[in-house]
């Protein structure tokens, strides 16, 4: 009988090798790739914006909370409504990352399928938001000629690693975890065919699974097992598509912040873009193509041990714990923040490193203040400074958080 540790560990054999070389890709994209390439060429409201923000948005690694300050900063600096819609449908949906750990798991169809249709849902999205925003007078905010810090090689490459192997680790790094454990106990508890003893249509499936991940938070990463184990248990290749779209793509709390920030018309129609654009990638996955192609390159592994992993399979995934430890001992420990002389502010609605990041910088820009530390775990904002508590409230409600208020 498959135990749910057999389970887990031919999940976490089959996906670290892939797992770790998408992180570095993830970090080499940061890193090089300039930031100023989001802001320079999506301000107007036509479709090569939109095009723009929606190709530049599949391979960034940004979760569905992520992505919200970074859009929202986009849109501050200029960027349309339609590009940036664009670019909040677009990005969770996948990333670099997921796109590699994809095909390790689920194998190459469904790693093409999958950034396909976050490009046709961004555009669709962002071209139905453009629509509505003709009139619409952009103003451009001009970059301060601030001169940029020269950063040597060894510099770069040192952060590349870090971004790659600390902070991505801290990022998704739990919700990966919970994925793969979730992904094992589907495999082990839920009985073989169990789809298809319920005899549902694949557009009720679909359906069935929309509902299910819209309340759901589930990163591009932690989707994956979960999506492989409820094919193995008779999910349609369709319906798992659906999953692995609308699953990462769409939270309450993702919901919650883009109307607030955006407006509830544009919320409306990111919802109707990516549910849209999922059942549609599904229906054409169940009816048009052939179900060979998405036969689980991992099956006889997890359900039959016909094959041991490989010594390079279980070295990638030895180091892949021990990079997830590291982070996670790294972000216990930064955590443990001395408040002496400082002002703490309390902050709702940061959930991972980007949103942390995002914090940081805009308070640290405001005048009086020396340094700015974030408190994930207890969502505090720690100043060293004597900035304007309206100046703090401005900075973080314009990222899309809620400014609860001061605590000491």
């Amino acid at each position: 009988m498959l135990t749910f540790f057999s389970a887990f560990y031919a999940m976490l054999c089959e996906m670290a090798p892939y797992l770790l070389m998408g992180f570095l890709i993830a970090g080499i994209l940061h890193v090089y790739v300039p930031h100023g390439i989001l802001e320079a060429y999506l301000g107007k409201e036509n479709f090569r914006s939109v095009l723009l923000a929606t190709l530049l948005g599949i391979p960034l690694p940004l979760c569905s909370c992520g992505v919200i300050p970074t859009a929202v900063s986009l849109r501050r600096d200029g960027a349309s409504r339609g590009a940036t819609i664009a670019f909040m449908i677009a990005t969770p949906q996948t990333g670099v990352d997921s796109i590699i750990a994809t095909y390790s798991m689920m194998g190459l169809p469904f790693a093409i399928l999958r950034p396909m249709v976050a490009l046709l849902t961004g555009l669709a999205g962002g071209m139905v938001t453009t629509q509505f925003s003709k009139n619409e007078i952009i103003v451009h905010k001009k970059n301060s000629s601030q001169s940029e810090k020269k950063v040597s090689i060894l510099q770069q490459i040192k952060h590349v690693f870090h971004y790659s192997f600390v902070e991505m680790f801290q990022n998704i790094g739990k919700w990966l975890v919970i994925g793969l454990l979730l992904g094992a106990l589907i495999t082990v508890a839920v009985p073989d065919n169990f789809f298809l003893t319920l005899n549902l249509s694949p557009v009720v499936m679909m359906l069935l699974l929309l509902v299910i991940s819209i309340p759901m938070y589930v990163c591009t990463m932690g989707s994956i097992p979960i999506a492989a184990a409820l094919m193995l248990k008779g999910l349609t290749p369709g319906a798992a598509l659906v999953f692995l779209i609308a699953g990462p793509a769409v939270s309450i709390a993702n919901m919650i912040v883009i109307g607030k920030t955006m407006g509830r018309r544009q919320l409306v129609l990111y919802l109707l873009s990516i549910i849209s654009g999922a059942l549609l990638g599904g229906i054409i996955l169940d009816c048009f193509l052939p179900a060979s192609w998405f036969v689980l390159p991992f099956t006889d592994t997890v359900c039959h041990h016909s094959e041991s992993p490989s010594v390079w399979d279980i070295l990638c995934s030895i180091v892949f714990l021990l990079l997830l430890c590291n982070a996670f001992v790294l972000k216990y420990k930064k955590n443990k923040i001395m408040l002496n002389d400082k002002v703490i502010y309390k902050v709702s609605g940061m959930s991972c490193n980007h949103c942390k990041m995002s914090v940081e910088k805009a308070v640290q820009k405001l005048e009086s203040v020396n340094n700015v530390e974030v408190d994930l775990g207890r969502q505090l904002v720690i100043v060293s400074g004597n900035p304007y508590e309206s100046d703090v409230k401005k900075a973080v409600e314009d990222l899309g958080f809620e400014y609860i208020g001061r605590q000491y």
